[in-house]
């Protein structure tokens, strides 16, 4: 019998930049609605790059908005087959000359930054470098040569500085990079050189949030001192380091922000229903919707990400 249609798939964030004599440089945002809009109204070969693979962009517009769907023709000389789940028989697929097999990779382009959302349909459908080829390869913007690379978080830990304490940190370490702690003593070198004592080459995730109210400022401080403390270690050895910062200012109330202290490329895990219950494909609008929801959840981050205010 088949399994369930959910399936668990990343939404990856990527920035579109500019390519100039191999120096990358971002831009001022482009008129990706415009383009999906133009595309649209394009005939096949006009939306169609050949290169070691064949690429085709197509449109997909939900509530109005347009979003791009870029496939892969599957190589003609793949072995392809159908399986009835009723009767257990299976049939080959035969390719003919009108027709192509695809892979798909469902792509959302943001109004910020020049950042655009991807979700694949499989493991070997485009990749953020197909949409690089593709672009180029079509001339979509021809004065621009582009390039796409991986969305990432910067690492901030000069905002430790000017804090005035934190409410929560979240710190995962890989046993092997435990080491690099040395000799520190804060509260929260300790704990995670003793969990790495205790229970060997493991990773270790440690979260610690402080609750809300105004007698407990002084543990906001001390927990502050705490990622101080290891304020170097983190950015080299740490898989991740975040915290949620606390700043006073005598003009107006306190304010809290989140901080990365690791370079991560930021992305989601989404379940992905591919059927409705009527039968009918929805994994495309479900996919599009996977990663507005995401970059919605995650905007301050991407902007951030983006330098974008």
């Amino acid at each position: 019998m088949p399994r369930s249609t959910m399936r668990e798939r990343t939404v990856a964030f990527y920035e579109i930049v500019a390519s100039v004599n191999g120096t990358l440089h971002r831009v001022a945002q482009m008129p990706w609605p415009d383009m999906l809009s133009a595309l649209a109204r394009t005939e096949l070969s006009g939306r169609t790059w050949e290169t070691d693979s064949i690429y085709v962009g197509s449109v997909a517009t939900y509530d109005d908005v347009d979003h791009l769907l870029l496939h892969k023709v599957k190589d003609a000389g793949d072995w392809l087959s159908v399986l009835n789940w009723r009767t257990g028989e299976f049939h080959e697929l035969e390719s003919r000359a009108d027709q192509g097999y695809l892979e798909t990779t469902v792509m959302a382009f943001l109004s910020f930054g020049n950042v655009v959302g991807l979700m694949q349909g499989s493991t070997s459908a485009p990749t953020h470098k197909s949409l690089e080829i593709w672009l180029n390869g079509l001339k979509l913007f021809p004065d621009t040569s582009l390039a796409v690379r991986p969305l990432m978080t910067r690492a901030e830990t000069e905002r430790l500085r000017t804090a005035d304490g934190a409410s929560k940190v979240e710190i995962r370490l890989a046993g092997n990079a435990i080491s690099a702690l040395g000799d520190r003593q804060g509260r929260l070198a300790r704990a995670l050189r003793l969990a790495g004592t205790e229970y060997g080459d493991i990773k270790v995730t440690i979260i610690i949030s402080v609750p809300r109210g105004g007698g407990r400022s002084e543990d906001r401080r001390r927990l502050l001192a705490d990622l101080r403390d290891i304020e170097e270690v983190m950015p080299e050895a740490a898989d991740r380091a975040r915290a949620t910062l606390v700043y006073a200012e005598s003009s107006g109330p306190e304010y809290t922000r989140l901080v990365e202290f690791v370079e991560h490329h930021i992305t989601a895990k989404r379940y992905i229903s591919a059927v409705d219950e009527t039968g009918s494909s929805v994994k495309i609008l479900s996919a599009v919707h996977a990663i507005l929801d995401v970059a919605l959840q995650h905007e301050e981050e991407l902007r951030r990400a983006a330098d974008v205010t």
